[in-house]
């Protein structure tokens, strides 16, 4: 690293493969999740 940059981070973002979402919709996703799995529970507590 040179002298200029002493006491920083350097970043890089490495481009990776795979799918690509952003953090609202994985929120998203993990509340429709736990929703599916609460009703479903309770749906099969119902049925028994």
């Amino acid at each position: 690293m040179p002298a200029t940059g002493a006491g920083l981070i350097r970043f890089f973002e490495e481009d990776t493969p795979g799918i690509k979402i952003g953090p609202y919709a994985v929120m998203i996703f993990a509340a429709l999740l736990i929703l599916t799995v609460l009703l479903g529970t309770k749906i099969v507590d119902w049925l028994t």
